[in-house]
């Protein structure tokens, strides 16, 4: 992609191996302290196992994003490779009665110089693969996030030139788009697009693509801690940068809302703090309100029939619920590099291990638990 998304990528890119290396790496799943149970281990061995989907059948999809694959967890632990092409981003996936859905990419990321290209593609019980709703084409010609300001606001000049050459003080939202979290409800896909900045809607008959919702800046105001532990100078404390907002899944609720995670852009980890959130939007009219803010690394969300949300945390402490009533966050998960939920029943289902260790085996795992009131 051309545009620089993450401020202090060199920074955010340091983290994120930080969190995947053996000192972080998350520990077995039975890990689990105290009176909660541990969570149970379908699957391991994954590599980066960065969506699930679980069926009334028991059975589990994985996206293993870096790989191009998707992979079926069967009631017995078995694996089984539902689809595979290493030269697509595999990323989110869910299914409506006997058909799959997955959103697939090329060109998101600045690892990735192909042209951008984004669809969803579906897979009936036959097999039978059609792709539909062209989400790229949708933000080359639209940019959904092109009339919002991201970066420092009035930094003076001076400060500006002491900022390091890869930190873009000010700047439009530009073109980019990564199809990264699905949600199917009847006859449209809700799309999290974590490059566009949007919500998007597909319609499964037409494979029209239109946008629902644009996401908010995330704004932080720098205090002198977090300049010295990122090396950055001294005069940005006390300045506000608007990063950019990156949804990473989408969830219709019981109220007819969409429920939106969003990264804060930048470093994902603990550096700046807890700057995620979760967002719900009006899918009739795109209006947007903060649900809860405060959330560590929110790359995953569903919910359940009462309306509480469910956060993969990936650098936090696992699976969260948030109230529906008061915000309050539990975990009821716990796990390490958990980067998806799904809620069935009153059963909790995970991704941990999610990020692979470098000179290692994959160590991606699905694990589940049942929901404690």
């Amino acid at each position: 992609m051309e545009k620089q998304r993450a401020f202090l990528a060199a920074v955010a890119a340091a983290a994120l191996l930080l969190s995947a290396s053996p000192a972080g790496h998350a520990a077995p799943a039975g890990d689990a302290k105290g009176s909660q149970p541990a969570p149970v281990v379908l699957a391991k061995g994954l590599l980066s196992p960065l969506h699930l989907s679980d069926g009334q059948d028991g059975s589990v999809l994985v996206s293993e994003e870096f790989a191009g694959r998707l992979t079926k967890i069967a009631r017995d632990g078995s694996k089984s490779v539902v689809y595979r092409d290493a030269a697509w981003d595999v990323a989110g996936t869910d299914r409506r009665g006997r058909t799959i859905y997955i959103a697939e990419s090329q060109g998101a990321g600045p690892m990735d110089p192909r042209p951008l290209a984004g669809h969803i593609r579906s897979i009936d019980a036959d097999g039978k693969q059609r792709t539909f709703g062209d989400l790229a084409a949708l933000e080359t010609k639209h940019n959904a996030d092109g009339g919002t300001s991201f970066g420092f606001k009035n930094l003076p000049a001076a400060c500006a030139a002491k900022l390091p050459k890869d930190v873009p003080i000010s700047y439009k939202g530009q073109i980019d788009s990564h199809p990264y979290g699905i949600d199917v409800y009847g006859s449209t896909i809700y799309v999290a697009d974590a490059g566009a900045n949007s919500i998007v809607s597909v319609d499964v008959k037409s494979g029209e693509a239109e946008t629902v919702a644009v996401l908010p800046a995330r704004p932080h105001t720098f205090t002198a801690a977090e300049a010295a532990a990122l090396k950055l100078p001294g005069c940005i404390v006390g300045h506000t940068y608007r990063f950019e907002p990156v949804p990473t899944d989408v969830k219709r609720g019981p109220d007819g809302w969409l429920y939106v995670s969003v990264l804060p852009g930048g470093p994902e980890d603990p550096a700046l703090g807890a700057r995620g959130a979760v967002f719900k939007i009006n899918p009739d009219n795109g209006r947007v309100k903060l649900f809860a803010d405060d959330v560590m690394s929110p790359t995953g969300v569903d919910m359940d029939d009462d309306g509480h949300v469910y956060v993969a945390s990936l650098f936090g402490k696992g699976v969260l619920r948030l109230s529906a009533h008061s915000g309050k966050q539990t975990v009821v998960l716990p796990g390490v590099l958990t980067a998806d939920v799904d809620i069935r029943g009153e059963t909790v289902y995970a991704t941990v291990n999610s990020l692979p260790v470098p000179n290692a085996a994959p160590d991606g795992r699905v694990v589940k638990m049942p929901l404690d009131d």
